[in-house]
């Protein structure tokens, strides 16, 4: 976990300087580690064997996440997969992101369909990492009034 972190890390630094509008990556940079650091924290909290251990959670598309590693695999390998490509497709400095993403869907209909395929997982990645942040917090929050009052 923590290699993964640190390319996608250094991944998405490195696009924040390419691309414009650039603080998109730092976004997505502090959702990927906070969404992460809550969840194993919050885990830790409850008294759970693993952070991915969601039964309990109301999202269907969360436990759907954790529950398949198949369809977590597709979705982490889209993100990674995007931010290279990303990288790769960058001719200069202050690129617009938009732009890029336009010109290589309209090259050929193997780009597109490539293209739509990794935003796909991309999204959902993304989807659950904004539910992990909410579900984490929510956790931490209930752990503190319970200890509230016990004490």
């Amino acid at each position: 976990m923590v290699t993964d972190r640190i390319s996608t890390a250094c991944l998405l630094v490195i696009l924040s300087q390419v691309y414009r509008p650039g603080f998109i990556f730092l976004l997505l940079l502090a959702l990927d580690i906070a969404s992460h650091w809550l969840q194993m924290y919050s885990s830790f909290l409850v008294g759970k064997t693993s952070h991915k251990d969601v039964e309990d959670s109301s999202s269907w598309l969360f436990r759907a996440y954790y529950a398949n590693r198949k369809f977590m695999g597709y979705c982490c390998v889209s993100c990674e997969v995007l931010y290279i490509i990303l990288f790769l497709l960058a001719k200069k400095q202050t690129e617009n992101l938009t732009d890029v993403l336009v010109n290589a869907a309209t090259q050929s209909w193997i780009y597109l369909t490539l293209l739509a395929l990794i935003l796909f997982g991309w999204t959902i990645k993304q989807s659950v990492n904004l539910i992990q942040i909410k579900t984490a917090a929510d956790a931490c929050i209930l752990y503190d009034i319970n200890k509230k009052q016990k004490d």
